[in-house]
């Protein structure tokens, strides 16, 4: 028996939420030497560099800056990333003309994904400028770009945001989120999906019991492929997002052709390695505690 629509998004919203809080936990020192390398690439000889550096020079506590906007981020976007998944799945359906609740291919799951996404920006993109600010704000000070000696906490960031921008302050960003998050998401949800179906096959079972660590691999593929599609992407969005600190920052395609003009293009992958090292705990992390969550959540419920 299917559950009802509400139970249904209750559970899709929680596993999600679930889900998000496990990706930040696993990842979040690599997150913020990625932010560091795409804001700053000219500071850091590499990832090994920039994690030494960050360590010596703020601690521990430097490799999680940003660690509770990133969790505000992180479960606010997959829960309503879950949430809106299982109704466009719906969208999909209706549009091709599929019964309620029949099976979708790998691809359609991808499609579903993608316009999912456009929904999980809006959550997404207001804690995720607070969190890159952050992480970035000991490069801000040292540049020059800023004054040294302000106070880095998330409270101080949103009041400098409300006072210089208004609330819309906190959408800075949200064009190149959009841009990043459709066509990554395809890839997302489409590479996740068809490293289950491989697994299964393998296995001569269904993708719901292929195991922990087949589960875990498949959405660290899946992330990946995400990253691998749409890095150039989310660094010119980090360098809005930071830059935006020291004054009014331009737009997507005039900050994307700016980074390639005075740094090249190479410049749009700085900080790609640890964003591949922590994609497949990170993700993997992320899809363990959803799926078992949202097994656990469905059988308590009865269905």
């Amino acid at each position: 028996m299917a559950p009802h629509p509400i139970i249904q998004a209750i559970i899709d919203f929680s596993a999600g939420a679930m889900g998000g809080t496990a990706c930040v936990l696993s990842g979040q020192p690599f997150d913020t030497a990625k932010v560091k390398m795409q804001t700053f690439p000219t500071l850091y000889r590499g990832f090994i560099h920039c994690f030494t550096s960050t360590f010596r020079q703020v601690g521990l506590r430097g490799l999680y800056k940003g660690t509770s906007p990133a969790l505000i981020a992180n479960i606010s976007e997959n829960a309503v990333l879950f949430l809106s998944y299982g109704l466009c799945q719906d969208v999909i359906r209706f549009v091709s003309s599929m019964e309620k609740g029949a099976h979708l291919s790998d691809i359609q799951k991808a499609c579903a994904g993608s316009l999912a996404s456009i929904f999980s920006s809006m959550a997404l993109c207001p804690s995720e400028l607070v969190k890159c600010r952050l992480q970035a704000m000991h490069e801000m000070e040292a540049s020059g770009k800023i004054a040294i000696g302000q106070k880095s906490t998330v409270w101080t960031v949103v009041k400098t945001v409300l006072k210089t921008d208004g609330p819309l302050g906190f959408y800075q960003g949200l064009t190149s989120t959009i841009v990043r998050e459709i066509p990554g998401y395809f890839c997302f949800f489409g590479a996740y999906e068809l490293c289950r179906t491989k697994f299964a096959q393998y296995k001569g079972t269904d993708k719901d019991s292929i195991g922990i660590l087949p589960l875990m691999f498949s959405g660290g593929f899946g992330g990946a492929c995400l990253w691998l599609t749409v890095y150039p992407i989310d660094c010119v969005k980090s360098r809005i997002q930071v830059y935006s600190l020291a004054g009014r920052q331009e737009g997507f395609m005039k900050t994307f052709m700016g980074v390639i003009r005075t740094e090249g293009f190479t410049a749009l992958y700085s900080g790609l390695t640890p964003t591949m090292i922590r994609t497949f705990p990170a993700n993997g992390a992320l899809f363990l505690a959803y799926e078992l969550s949202r097994k656990f959540m469905m059988d308590t419920a009865g269905y």
